[in-house]
């Protein structure tokens, strides 16, 4: 196994950004990359990831309920994410795996928080109590900007993503921010290019950041 992949058992990492970045799209293909060389993977995915998480997850992306509460919203996607933290989460940082998620609570950050306008105070004070101790060590963020995003996106949208320009102009700025504030904890990468060219990215980003770790 290579080393910079070695340096990452037991670390978690998310991948982020907004509807339409191609995250999912690269989430899938590092982990083929990661476990054709060894490495053992935790792959999970939010809202959902078990089965309550599944139930949230229809519940918060249903295209036409009646009008949610954004509390109520922000709520919700921390329960599913305690749920997923108590039963795959915490299991695989124990055991060493690396743990990658599609979306976290980066997430609630941008899209409940910049875009929705909850204070990151009130959203961190609830991660703290849903998270304890599992926390990402590194947040990729696949920047797109909302136009270029807009153009990738199924045409049966689901209910965040009917939410609009403006709106999603303003979780691609909420997920910049974090970036800016924690450099440590965060990476930018142009989800604007071609696939094959993000992925390159990707990896000379990972690889980077693992052999930072030493």
């Amino acid at each position: 196994m290579l080393d910079w992949l070695e340096n990452m058992r037991g670390r978690f990492i998310v991948f982020d950004g907004p509807d339409g970045s191609g995250k999912s799209t690269q989430l899938r293909r590092f982990c083929r990359y990661a476990q054709q060389s060894g490495l053992d993977i935790c792959e999970v995915r939010e809202p959902g990831g078990t089965a309550i998480g599944e139930q949230i997850r229809q519940v918060l992306l249903d295209p036409a309920p009646e009008p949610m509460d954004l509390r109520c919203e922000m709520l919700l996607y921390m329960a599913s994410r305690a749920q997923l933290v108590a039963d795959h989460i915490a299991p695989a940082m124990h055991r060493g795996s690396l743990i990658v998620a599609d979306r976290f609570i980066s997430s609630t950050l941008a899209y409940q928080g910049t875009a929705g306008g909850l204070s990151t105070d009130d959203i961190l004070a609830i991660g703290r109590i849903t998270l304890r101790q599992y926390w990402p060590d590194l947040v990729v963020i696949f920047d797109i900007d909302d136009r270029s995003a807009a153009g990738r996106l199924n045409p049966l949208l689901d209910r965040m993503e009917q939410k609009g320009a403006k709106y999603h102009r303003r979780v691609r700025r909420g997920f910049l921010d974090q970036a800016v504030h924690d450099p440590d904890h965060h990476r930018v990468i142009d989800a604007t290019v071609g696939q094959d060219v993000v992925f390159e990215c990707l990896i000379s980003t990972l690889k980077s950041w693992s052999d930072d770790l030493e």
